[in-house]
């Protein structure tokens, strides 16, 4: 069984606000944690890349230490921070991108962004070094939530600007809050993406569905012991066990929450 770490990051800074500084970590932090995975063995892939080896497509085999580093939202500060420390040690990264929080969406803007994000123009100069653009949905909404017709729109609505504004196909997205469903699976399918990433705080491994691969959080106390055994599989469960419990918890309540809306029938 091929097993692959996938890191799920968001901010990258040393002045996070209140709603993104729990899921922020220092430019120092970063640092430290590719010179770890570089010096380390690890071979970078985007999303695309390890889906691809996967699957043996274009004749990719997969490396012996994999893994994926993905950004969620579109920060400003990858561009700044991130990006940076990514060329310094010749990592590709993945971002998964909310289309209606760019900083310069216009008519296209959609819910609340958390802090400064992207433009339009650094995210095609992020494109440019080879860094992967996936979704995000448009407005950043908990899909398993929303009546289709909304969920279609969100899904489709973020591919089309994606593709539009980087001008590259966008084939894999990243769900919101890390929340999906059955039926937002069988719809992220139909609006063309091949996969997904959910959080489950998992090691990644070839047996898991596509559309639903789990990530690793690495946030504001990731300390770099927690980290280092986290990217070697060592005591994952261990180190995650608060977010595991909180995670299964809260989607008990949002299956509870659908139910109801069904019932009411206002999905």
């Amino acid at each position: 069984m091929t097993r692959i770490p996938i890191l799920m990051y968001h901010s990258v800074t040393d002045t996070p606000n209140d709603e993104t500084k729990p899921h922020s970590v220092r430019p120092s932090d970063l640092a430290e944690q590719l010179a770890y995975l570089s010096e380390s063995g690890f071979t970078p892939l985007t999303l695309a890349d390890l889906v691809a080896s996967l699957n043996q497509n274009n004749g990719r085999s997969m490396p012996d230490k994999p893994i994926v580093v993905t950004f969620d939202d579109g920060y400003a500060d990858f561009h700044s921070h991130a990006l940076p420390l990514l060329e310094r040690y010749s990592f590709p990264a993945t971002v998964f991108l909310t289309s209606g929080w760019v900083s310069d969406a216009g008519k296209d803007a959609a819910g609340r962004p958390l802090d400064d994000m992207l433009s339009w123009g650094q995210a095609r100069e992020i494109a440019q070094t080879g860094i992967e653009i996936g979704g995000h949905s448009h407005s950043h909404p908990q899909l398993d939530q929303l009546r289709i017709d909304d969920l279609r729109q969100e899904l489709r609505r973020n591919k089309g600007l994606l593709e539009e504004k980087i001008g590259a196909p966008v084939a894999t997205m990243a769900y919101p809050y890390g929340y999906s469903s059955a039926r937002v699976r069988r719809e992220v399918r139909k609006a063309g993406y091949f996969a997904a990433c959910a959080v489950s705080n998992t090691i990644a491994a070839d047996r898991h569905d596509m559309l639903a691969i789990p990530r690793l959080t690495v946030g504001k106390h990731t300390t770099i012991s927690m980290f280092k055994r986290a990217v070697e599989g060592n005591a994952v469960p261990l180190i995650y066990l608060r977010e595991r419990i909180l995670t299964k918890g809260y989607a008990v309540v949002r299956r509870t929450r659908y139910g109801l809306q069904r019932v009411r029938g206002n999905v």
